[in-house]
């Protein structure tokens, strides 16, 4: 182990260049759909490794060290990002003719992008290096820093963080609850890379105990955490719901053919119309899923009949649907990327816009400069999405709360506001067509999964294609449909948060264990350098 160990700090130019990004790309074997959460033990010890390396030597001072830990953090970022966000180019091929020239900008552009946050955690933990457990701490304090940055800069896009690589099942899943998934990603860190003191020695004991104790105390806890589930669950004073989950499988193509809206509305209608799964109840809700109605429907009052003509007395329609709203003489329409509930009547009785637009495919950041170059939307909206000025819970008849989720604002753990202390459900509404059979589905699917985890509450998620499932306060799926199977889930479910947590105790559970591993790092370094001079 030392002298792999050795051979890998003095690996220099092209040849170090290639095990960094090596090493990132293993460590997306941990995201869905594989799961493997022991690639990252490799991929963050050959990192600390590489570390060592570009630290060694005061030559240059600071500046020299910042520059080339950031250069290795970038390398290992843009492998990460490559082998784990690649399938973002399929929904370039949806429309080949018009955006087949952008793939090299998804599959290479963005992960070029996010890889700068992992450039910048490295270069935080070099400017704390030191020779032994305090070096953990130092990189585990840059990535979680570098991945709490990446979900709020330039409206965030927090995909495949760290942390979720290590909650393949739920009973690894339940932590993230008590410390969020930045604090998670800190301590899944200093995990990971605690094999590298095999090799160095120094620190060895100390810093395996303290990753064993770790390791115990995160599977310890989801393991306790799942056996009160039960007893928490039956605690909720809030009554049962009887939902159905329509998945119509239809292909992204067909959705921009306006020629087949007719059809397409017709299958989810007739989805809804099927009788109950044998032993179910009639559903009180009936949820299709982003975008599902191809009409702008307060301009289509048909399609509000239609819709009643289907619904049996007191049942409600969940639907997603772009809205329009008028902006006045001479300006064209406003759309929204809406989710509406609708009665047995036909009425609206609900509506929720989404909040957190998606850069590129929703609206086009620097609108001017990106059409003036021949750029525009992968979503064809004149003008683009207007983004939702809050999110609104939706009230069912019954007098339980939704709280809207739409597409990837199900990966942003602080799009959960204060309103989320009334709401009974989570919902998620996607259309996750655009990627194909790819991991993406499966990723967005286990990070929505995890806010039904931090908030406590039980979550409806119905997509086009899949993943749609019903989920219980704790991530298990209680019942659900895989991708490209068409069909509906009937489900009950009660509603009611079981945390006992909310985003501000997270909040601060995370800076209370940024601070333990900046002192552990800091101590180490002055440790360091006073046994260097």
């Amino acid at each position: 182990m030392e002298r792999l160990a050795g051979r890998v700090m003095l690996l220099w130019g092209w040849q170090r260049a290639i095990l960094a990004m090596a090493a990132g790309a293993l460590g997306a074997l941990a995201q869905p759909p594989f799961g493997f959460f022991a690639a990252f033990f490799v991929s963050f010890t050959l990192l600390v490794w590489l570390m060592d390396g570009s630290t060694a030597g005061a030559e240059g001072g600071v500046f020299r060290r910042f520059r080339a830990t950031f250069i290795l953090g970038w390398l290992f970022g843009f492998g990460y990002f490559v082998a784990g966000l690649w399938w973002l180019g399929n929904a370039l091929l949806v429309d080949s003719d018009e955006f087949a020239w952008a793939l090299p900008l998804a599959v290479f552009g963005l992960p070029a992008y996010l890889a700068l946050f992992y450039g910048l955690a490295a270069a935080i933990a070099g400017l704390l290096w030191s020779d032994g457990f305090g070096r953990l701490a130092a990189l585990a304090l840059g990535f979680g820093l570098g991945e709490w940055l990446r979900s709020f800069v330039l409206t965030g896009f927090p995909w495949n963080t760290i942390a979720y690589g290590v909650m393949p099942i739920p009973m690894m899943m339940q932590s993230v609850g008590v410390v969020g998934i930045f604090g998670l990603t800190m301590l899944a860190v200093l995990v990971f890379a605690a094999p590298a003191l095999i090799a160095t020695r120094k620190g060895m004991v100390g810093g395996l105990a303290v990753a064993i104790l770790l390791f115990a105390v995160h599977l310890g806890y989801g393991a306790w955490r799942l056996s009160e589930a039960d007893a928490l669950m039956a605690a909720r004073p809030q009554q049962d719901v009887a939902v159905r989950l329509v998945q119509p499988v239809i292909d992204q193509a067909r959705k921009m053919d306006n020629s087949d809206r007719i059809a397409i509305f017709e299958e989810h209608l007739a989805l809804s119309a099927l009788p109950p799964s044998p032993g179910a109840k009639r559903p009180d809700v009936i949820v299709w899923p982003e975008t599902s109605l191809p009409f702008i429907l307060t301009q289509n009052q048909d399609a509000l009949v239609r819709i009643a003509d289907v619904l049996q007395d007191g049942q409600v329609l969940i639907a997603g649907a772009v809205r329009a709203e008028d902006a006045g003489p001479g300006r064209p329409p406003r759309y929204y990327n809406s989710i509406y509930a609708i009665d047995s009547q036909g009425q609206i009785i609900g509506a929720s816009d989404k909040v957190h637009l998606t850069p590129f495919g929703e609206y086009l950041p620097f609108e001017e400069f990106f059409n003036s170059v021949g750029i525009g939307n992968i979503v064809d909206m004149p003008g683009g999405y207007t983004a939702g000025s809050r999110r609104a819970l939706i009230t069912l008849p019954s007098g339980l709360s939704l709280y809207p989720l739409i597409c990837y604002e199900a990966i942003f753990p602080d799009e959960m506001t204060a309103d989320i202390e009334t709401a009974s459900l989570l919902l998620n509404i996607t259309n996750d067509a655009w990627f194909g059979m790819t991991p993406g589905p499966y990723q967005h699917f286990l990070q929505a999964r995890v806010r039904a985890i931090e908030t406590g509450l039980p979550m409806i998620r119905d997509a086009n294609n899949g993943i749609s499932a019903v989920t219980d306060p704790f991530g298990r799926i209680l019942t659900g449909l895989d991708l490209n199977h068409k069909s509906v889930i009937d489900a009950t479910l009660g509603g009611g948060s079981v945390s006992h947590w909310n985003n501000s105790s997270r909040q601060m559970h995370l800076w209370l264990i940024a601070s333990a591993m900046f002192l552990i790092a800091l101590i180490s370094r002055l440790g360091f350098n006073s046994r260097v001079n």
